[in-house]
């Protein structure tokens, strides 16, 4: 019974074509930005994404003109849907939290139209902005001369 177990099973594999493993999307919460005037527009957003597959929630916020989808989806796929359902201009969320960021007033973190709360995420900014936050020469010997860690530095009390 061993034998005709293991001819079996080499003939099951030799006439049957091996199975395509698709790559299963994990677990995602995918944030876009798109303006919503009404309560249409609201309707309309939702509707566009509602019938993907693999999407566990969908959450719209007029508001702040976000939409947030849970789910087993890819962000571009959503994202290409969305813009194509829609016929509106959408992006990827671009904002992160106040506290997230180093230095939130950078040219180009700080933007008039984000929500309260929210600056440019600094990854999507130029970094040779990014380098003009940082502290100059003169900031940096001043800040270092009270430190503690400087043996030469003055004592004030």
């Amino acid at each position: 019974m061993g034998v005709a177990t293991c001819i079996s099973d080499l003939y099951d594999s030799s006439c049957h074509h091996p199975k395509k493993l698709k790559k299963r999307n994990q677990l995602q919460t995918v944030e876009i930005k798109i303006k919503m005037d009404c309560e249409g527009c609201e309707r309309r957003v939702r509707k566009s994404v509602q019938g993907m597959k693999g999407v566990n929630s969908i959450e719209v916020d007029p508001k702040k003109s976000k939409l947030t989808v849970i789910g087993y989806v890819d962000p571009d796929k959503v994202l290409h849907r969305v813009r194509h359902h829609t016929g509106k201009k959408a992006e990827m969320w671009p904002y992160v939290p106040y506290d997230v960021v180093d230095h939130p007033y950078v040219p180009g973190v700080y933007d008039k139209k984000a929500p309260p709360g929210y600056v440019r995420n600094t990854a999507d900014v130029d970094p040779q902005t990014v380098g003009l936050a940082r502290a100059s020469s003169t900031e940096i010997r001043y800040t270092t001369a009270f430190s503690d860690e400087n043996p030469t530095a003055c004592m004030v009390m």
